[in-house]
């Protein structure tokens, strides 16, 4: 999957990724980053035309550089475009395994899958991991559902 911000071009299959404190990043962008709550929550408050755009939900192999879920089969992967009216603010790009505990996941729709995350429970979250390639940084944790890992990357096209 390529993504486009401007005349920036993002490859997420050639990202790497890297704790933190390990890359400088600039305040203009560190808030939205590092920050622990839920992304949907924060943007809805930040935007008040917010909406969703489910771009694909398909069960297909994710990219070697996601490959650190542990798969029983092929997963469903979401990519969602998060916007502003029209506006793109954020891509994600989602890896569900297909488990009892993700049963919920796999008819959302068009249904931010942080707003189901971040309303449950029993689900933790990983420490951050950040990624920089064109001008274009990005995020991504697991979330862990039960016994299941749940990827969610997200990222920072215009904000």
């Amino acid at each position: 999957m390529t993504i486009t911000k401007s005349s920036q071009v993002l490859n997420i299959q050639t990202l790497v990724w890297v704790k933190p404190s390990e890359i400088s990043i600039p305040n203009t962008i560190k808030d939205w980053l590092l920050d622990e709550t839920s992304l949907t929550e924060k943007l809805k408050k930040t935007y008040p035309n917010f909406n969703l755009k489910v771009l694909s939900q398909k069960d297909t192999l994710p990219y070697a550089n996601e490959e650190f879920i542990v798969l029983k089969k092929t997963p469903s992967i979401r990519e969602v475009l998060l916007l502003n009216e029209d506006t793109p603010l954020v891509f994600a790009r989602s890896i569900i395994p297909y488990t009892q505990d993700t049963k919920i996941l796999c008819g959302i729709n068009n249904k931010p899958l942080g707003e189901i995350l971040f309303n449950s429970n029993n689900i933790k979250r990983s420490s951050f991991e950040i990624t920089k390639q064109n001008n274009i940084w990005g995020r991504r944790a697991t979330f862990t559902l039960g016994k299941t890992k749940i990827l969610v990357a997200e990222f920072f096209l215009n904000l």
